[in-house]
């Protein structure tokens, strides 16, 4: 078939390039990224893997100058949502408190002032876009994806967050990209590996997980990151990343949408083992978005060249309108140019983490330690979300007392309560953050505290029940560094090691 209106095969591959947002292996720039950078590359994401643990900022500063010096016009993006999941302290943990810690302190303020710290240290890294806020809800116990990623479950506290986030860390020049449209909180299901269906009406939907959306759009999003996730109320085949009745029909004419949408990673099974990135890729498109992420697997020019080959076959062919294609550029563009404005430089308040995690902890009964504990981490996978990343009490605790005993324990071992018996002379602390979903750890804390009934329950995750927790706990509402130094406050306390005592929220047991 005749190429469309003359349109040269150069200039399609360039406009093709500039959709395509892949990840990379290494900790410098590989040579093909710079390569398709000098020709119009549309972003990079980085991830854990990219980040060096031992230069840190200063590294990702060099690498990011190296990639914008490559492709002027090139989208630095990561997603540092704080909490589970960060790629900048991926050695370490989050030095920011996650957004179910922040929505459980339910200060805007607060929230804004996080967000805009965060979007401070992005923008002083050369990142251009963070692939956050998560702007869904915390339906279901049982979801593998959210949880703790959620600022909470009820639509009004997380639309207040949600924006408050938007518009910190925006005021600091760094874009948001709020996800994951249109809501992944109400199911079970992981679209890293499978395609979760959420069976939500469309009123429920109006009422429940489009208001957080409606509110980061009135606040100015750049972006808006679509989820793979079938939702039969307004697609009854078509995930919504693929969907034309979710990204054009809702996202871009009832709601009114202008900016940058783009998809989650399209290495998730939900698109790489159905349709597949090339077709995944042009479907995308042609729903409305206009951004490709091709995700944390995607790193090398191979996947990249493969994709940027069918879109401009597709448009050649006839089946991508060129006007589509063009028009997803000039939103990526406008993209750009709003990401290169000056901005007036906002100061990086280090401690801004470190306050809002303390605001957030939560502590029942008696927890200040006074003598060296024993402790066992109840270690559990990690989501793909968030990958491998450092969490748990018991490395801050040994800091502060260097006599701390930190033992990790899996499922397959070891016995927790042989551990317990063989230091029964050690206070005991068991760090947790699984319980809702692990019925092994809600069996081992059962057994400890038949043997001691005066352990401390540490809970990384959104808390547990009154039978995990007991009467002596601190809850976290995450796994940041920032709270597992927070709680660890606690604990020393007694021998004044820590933060002073009592400075931490008290509050029943959850039910």
């Amino acid at each position: 078939m005749a190429r469309p209106h003359g349109h040269q095969p150069a200039e399609l591959r360039r406009l093709a390039l500039a959709t395509v947002f892949p990840g990379f292996d290494g900790t410098t720039p590989p040579a093909w990224l710079l390569e398709l950078a000098a020709e119009g590359l549309g972003g990079a994401v980085l991830f854990g893997r990219n980040v060096d643990p031992d230069g840190g900022d200063d590294a990702v500063r060099e690498m990011t100058g190296r990639l914008h010096d490559a492709g002027p016009h090139l989208l630095v993006a990561v997603d540092e949502e704080g909490g589970d999941v960060t790629r900048l302290d991926v050695a370490t943990g989050s030095t920011f408190p996650g957004s179910a810690a922040l929505g459980a302190v339910d200060d805007v303020d607060l929230t804004r002032d996080v967000a805009t710290a965060l979007g401070a240290r992005l923008r002083g890294v050369g990142v251009d876009l963070n692939l956050g806020p998560v702007a869904d809800l915390e339906l279901d116990p049982r979801n593998p994806t959210v949880g703790v990623r959620a600022f909470g479950a009820e639509a009004q506290l997380v639309a207040r967050h949600v924006a408050a986030f938007v518009a910190g860390q925006q005021s600091a020049g760094v874009g948001a990209a709020v996800k994951h449209f249109p809501g992944h909180g109400a199911t079970d299901e992981d679209s890293h590996v499978t395609v979760p269906t959420v069976t939500s009406s469309r009123e429920l939907l109006e009422a429940r997980e489009l208001v957080p959306f409606r509110a980061a759009l009135e606040v100015g999003a750049q972006v808006v990151m679509t989820a793979h996730i079938r939702l039969p109320a307004l697609d009854p085949d078509l995930p919504a990343t693929l969907s034309p009745a979710v990204v054009d029909g809702l996202l871009r004419r009832e709601l009114g949408f202008a900016g940058v949408v783009m998809t989650d990673g399209m290495d998730m099974h939900a698109i790489s083992r159905t349709v597949g990135h090339e077709e995944g890729a042009v479907l995308a498109l042609l729903a409305g978005v206009d951004a490709l992420c091709l995700g944390g697997d995607s790193t090398d020019r191979a996947l990249v060249e493969r994709v940027v080959a069918a879109v401009v076959r597709a448009v050649t062919d006839g089946r991508i309108p060129y006007g589509r294609l063009a028009e997803a550029v000039g939103r990526l563009d406008r993209l750009v140019a709003w990401s290169r404005r000056p901005v007036p430089p906002v100061p990086v308040d280090d401690e801004a983490g470190r306050r809002a995690a303390a605001r957030a902890i939560v502590s029942g009964g008696r927890v200040a330690l006074t003598a060296d504990p024993l402790v066992l981490e109840l270690e559990d996978e990690p989501s793909i979300a968030a990958g491998q990343v450092p969490w748990g009490v018991g490395t801050p605790l040994r800091r502060r007392w260097p006599g701390t005993v930190v033992v990790t324990v899996h499922e397959d071992g070891p016995d927790p309560v042989r551990v317990a018996t063989s230091h029964a002379a050690r206070p005991l602390v068991v760090a947790l953050r699984a319980t809702r979903r692990r019925a092994w750890q809600r069996e081992a804390v059962a057994a400890l505290r038949a043997l001691r009934p005066d352990l401390v329950v540490v809970d990384h995750d959104l808390p547990s029940g009154p039978d995990v927790l007991g009467d002596r706990y601190v809850l976290t509402y995450g796994s940041s560094l920032v709270g597992a130094e927070a709680a660890a406050d606690l604990l020393t306390a007694g021998r004044g090691a820590g933060g002073p005592a009592g400075t931490a929220r008290t509050a029943a047991a959850p039910a």
